[in-house]
């Protein structure tokens, strides 16, 4: 008996988040575990300050996938993992990690998610939050503006030098590997009823489920 795996892609601030906690808020909170592919930006302290800020984060390469992977392997397995954490303020990972207990629903959410074979291999059900770009970049220069203390002038020449080239050359690309389309994000409440259902009918007619 093995979890299901659910991989949630989209531009950014498209409302990948806002969509898996919808969903978790429909199973008990215990049966569910949220991965978010920005924890495993790989670990770039070797760099100096200045050069981990002119680092691509919205490049393929810029993620510790093979990580991912293995720890999506452990907890499809029923092992716990420490899933790393990362520091957006000083642009690497964070000496202490985040023990994760293995569930029956896992939900990895990021821009590009989609975009690795590897990835998409463990995934039961992928799915492609689309969004307005207009409202998608209001949405992050507001998260980065609070939640990263970053200035306006820096998230606006960040995603003109490399958020919307690699929306554009990877992550949009990637919509054509989604079993589903959500448009408008969190939303659309059919789309996250109709989700919902899936999640539960893949469960029940699978026999999924934690080893008693």
């Amino acid at each position: 008996m093995e979890p299901v795996i659910i991989g949630l892609a989209g531009g950014t601030g498209s409302g990948k988040t806002t969509v898996a906690f919808e969903v978790k808020s429909r199973f008990s909170a215990k049966n569910v575990v949220i991965l978010p592919h920005d924890a495993y930006y790989r670990d770039r302290s070797d760099l100096p300050y200045e050069e981990r800020e002119k680092l691509n984060y919205d490049h393929p390469s810029a993620f510790e996938n093979e990580l991912l992977i293995e720890h999506l392997e452990k907890l499809r397995a029923w092992e716990p993992i420490e899933r790393p954490n990362y520091d957006y303020a000083t642009h690497s990972r964070r000496a202490e990690t985040t023990r994760v207990e293995p569930a029956e629903i896992i939900m990895v959410e990021g821009i590009l998610v989609l975009e690795n074979e590897d990835l998409r291999s463990l995934m039961d059900i992928k799915i492609y939050i689309d969004a307005d770009s207009d409202e998608r970049f209001i949405r992050r220069l507001l998260r980065d503006m609070k939640e990263r203390r970053r200035s306006a002038d820096s998230v606006i020449e960040q995603y003109i030098a490399t958020v919307r080239p690699m929306h554009l050359q990877f992550v949009e690309p990637s919509k054509r590997y989604a079993d589903i389309i959500i448009p408008e994000g969190g939303h659309n409440a059919v789309a996250i009823d109709l989700l919902t259902s899936k999640i539960r009918d893949i469960l029940r007619n699978s026999d999924r489920g934690s080893p008693e």
